[in-house]
């Protein structure tokens, strides 16, 4: 008894899922605005902004980042320079290991572009003549 009952439930679920599948896959649901995927010009654009905003605020970032590992690195330079071939103080590994840090961050944010790559057509490399 409780076997069939199991069965006719798994029976009945199946059914109404069916019936979901097909009343949202089918055109029972009104589409408003453009298709999928499909953006308006007004969007684009919106996006493009935004996405050259993100670029903008990522490349002060970098300068930031670049300016704080310049003063990092002269500080590692001094650092080492006043150190002799006997000593090597702590101070100056964990300079040397900000710095490394550092520069894999800015590394980071350099390959992390926003949107679309600006790509400029090839320059035409002329083809050599044979002789």
């Amino acid at each position: 008894m409780l076997k069939k009952a199991m069965l006719v439930l798994a029976v009945v679920a199946a059914i109404a899922g069916l019936r979901a599948r097909t009343v949202f896959a089918g055109s029972a649901v009104p589409q408003l605005g453009p298709p999928r995927g499909e953006q308006s010009q007004q969007e684009r654009e919106m996006e493009d902004r935004r996405q050259k905003e993100l670029n903008k605020k990522r490349q002060e970032e970098i300068r930031e980042d670049t300016q704080k590992l310049y003063q990092l690195a002269t500080e590692l330079k001094d650092a080492v320079d006043k150190s002799n071939e006997h000593e090597l103080s702590l101070l100056v590994v964990k300079k040397a290991e900000e710095v490394e840090k550092l520069a894999k961050k800015v590394k980071e944010k350099m390959k992390e572009g926003v949107g679309k790559p600006i790509t400029e057509p090839p320059a035409q490399v002329p083809t050599p003549r044979p002789y």
